[in-house]
């Protein structure tokens, strides 16, 4: 039987409790919400911790989706049940429907955040996926105040964020802009699996032409950040097959996968490609389904 090595356990009541108890209790202490990653880590002794701090009492401090006219902000304990079910966000940004379909089961749902999610810093995590592709950011509390970071800067490597000893995650922020949709695909051996490869794609359009576009990927290589070239290939164009496959072959191009029992090198950077073209295509036909709903709208009121 898998157990943890010996820990003391502490409950915060609140953001600040939390904080201070990380300053006491030092780089030996962790936070734990759902706790899918951390726990079984400590099972496995691959995490050996002095202090496990609960901070399921914060949901009411830190559980939340708020819509504003520029920005969503959502608190660093929202569930991903919660993400799933909320219509704010299925409205404007469906990508986190698509993806929060596919974590896991529902157990995991139920109590895992996506604060967890991004501080787990997984190569493969989904949500990652997600707030790159949307250019979120992240807001990090301490005691002498708070500082935002993009995601490019919040994840400094697999496993290693910008989140530092005595600082904690609260808050996701993601801007909000008009004209766009966005989309997330998944290949996975079975049902809840990791990916073998995900793409997650967001697409703005000023009339006819593709204003802005970001691709993120999963589990091809380290930590991925918005891919560049595909945005200035896809800037000011026409939607096209042809403009999806350029985009498929840049991001094939810019991860950088190996092979291991979830596929070869070569399949997952086939895969790219390929999820890059769906998650785009996707993305327009999205934005061209709400003109076409708000036109017949218009022309019936």
């Amino acid at each position: 039987m898998q157990v943890p090595a010996p820990f003391e356990y502490e409950r915060a009541t609140s953001v600040d409790h939390a904080i201070s108890l990380l300053e006491r209790l030092g780089d030996e202490a962790r936070l734990v919400a759902g706790g899918h990653s951390l726990i079984p880590m400590m099972k496995l002794r691959l995490a050996n911790l002095e202090y496990v701090i609960d901070i399921n009492d914060l949901h009411d401090e830190l559980g939340y989706v708020r819509v504003g006219t520029d920005e969503v902000r959502i608190g660093a304990m929202t569930r991903h049940r919660e993400l799933l079910e909320s219509p704010e966000l299925a409205a404007l940004f469906p990508i986190f429907a698509d993806a929060e379909r596919v974590i896991a089961d529902p157990v995991v749902r139920n109590r895992g955040t996506i604060g967890g999610s991004l501080c787990q810093a997984d190569p493969s995590e989904d949500l990652t996926a997600v707030c790159t592709t949307l250019d979120a950011s992240c807001v990090i509390r301490s005691s002498s105040g708070e500082r935002v970071v993009s995601m490019a800067d919040f994840h400094r490597g697999p496993y290693e964020t910008a989140v530092e000893q005595g600082q904690m995650l609260t808050e996701i922020r993601i801007p909000v802009r008009p004209g766009g949709s966005s989309a997330y695909a998944k290949v996975e051996r079975r049902a809840g699996d990791w990916a073998v490869t995900s793409v997650g794609s967001a697409v703005w359009m000023d009339g006819p032409l593709i204003s802005d576009a970001r691709v993120g990927l999963a589990a091809v290589g380290p930590n991925t950040t918005g891919i560049p070239a595909i945005s200035q290939a896809l800037r000011g164009q026409s939607p096209s097959e042809e403009l999806y496959a350029r985009a498929g072959e840049i991001a094939a191009q810019s991860c950088a996968p190996i092979s291991d029992n979830r596929g070869t090198a070569d399949y997952k950077r086939h895969l790219a490609d390929e999820l890059t073209r769906r998650t785009l295509r996707t993305s327009v036909e999205r934005i061209q389904a709400g003109i076409a709903g708000d036109q017949s709208h218009e022309r019936n009121s």
